[in-house]
């Protein structure tokens, strides 16, 4: 049996630490006919995905296909990065294929439901991901794509509780933490959704996304965002049509005074948030850590 090449284990090491720049810069050293092996091509695509250069994942996959034929791994690397790129019938075929050659990996059925979940297509992505969580029911990415797929059919509740469920299994996961996060977001519970993307903020910090959610959250959370707050949780457009919708149903209902004073404080709300929160934003962002 041939040993394993030492700059596959250094670049693989590299991966596992969270260091995909480097861990590209070790896959250049090798050889032109090492550099398309199915391992090396697999390590340079899931570290070109770490950094979101899903163009390069689809060069990267696209000529490890061509050189060793069809191979699983390559090919859920290349239909997530062509979903990510939004060309959902080019990332299904290549999901397909991956599929026709290892019908039980939880990866390709998982990035396949949130393929199909993106694309209107919730009860499909509901299947996939069953079969999924029967194969391995406390999978990361099993956990993950119920959250997505839960969110994207309007259930948010459901999102939420499974976000709990997933920082229960794997309290150490940022990822865990960071859904909940979200979930809690959606629903309205600023302080859960802080904790959590502080949480994934400590475990993983060279994530800003995750530092940057919790610095919002914990701006949402101040006293002085407390008016606006139906805003952060509902939208400014929901707020406005509520707000037109009182006024002239005041107004309609014979009711002029109400209806100036309604549109007296709508205008001062509208007054409020365009003056305090970007005040508290910047205060709070000059004393974070």
């Amino acid at each position: 049996m041939t040993a394993p090449s030492p700059v596959l284990a250094r670049a693989e090491a590299l991966l596992l630490a969270d260091r995909p720049q480097e861990a590209l810069a070790e896959l250049s050293r090798l050889p032109a006919d090492e550099a398309v092996d199915v391992t090396a091509t697999r390590l340079r695509c899931a570290a070109l995905g770490h950094l979101d250069r899903w163009s390069e994942v689809v060069e990267a996959a696209g000529a490890g296909l061509a050189a060793a034929g069809p191979d699983p791994d390559l090919l859920w690397h290349l239909g997530r990065a062509e979903h990510r790129l939004g060309r959902p019938q080019v990332a299904e075929r290549a999901l397909l294929d991956g599929l026709a050659l290892a019908p039980h990996d939880v990866d390709l059925l998982c990035t396949y439901a949130d393929l199909c979940a993106a694309n209107g297509q919730p009860d499909k992505a509901a299947k996939l991901v069953e079969r999924a969580a029967a194969l391995e029911p406390d999978s990361p990415v099993v956990y993950a794509t119920r959250i997505q797929v839960a969110f994207i059919s309007g259930d948010d509740r459901t999102a939420e509780r499974i976000s709990r469920e997933f920082v229960a299994a794997h309290p150490e996961h940022p990822a865990a933490h960071a859904l909940l996060g979200g979930t809690s977001a959606a629903r309205g519970r600023l302080g859960t959704a802080y904790q959590g993307y502080r949480q994934a903020a400590a475990s993983m910090p060279t994530e800003q996304t995750f530092a940057e959610s919790a610095l919002e959250l914990r701006i949402a959370q101040h006293p002085l965002m407390l008016p606006v707050r139906p805003v952060l949780r509902f939208g400014v457009l929901k707020v406005w049509l509520g707000a037109i919708a009182v006024i002239f149903g005041l107004r309609a209902a014979g009711l002029p005074a109400f209806a100036a004073v309604a549109g007296l404080l709508w205008l001062l709300f509208c007054v409020y948030s365009w003056i305090v929160p970007p005040l508290v934003r910047r205060w709070l962002r000059r004393n974070w850590r």
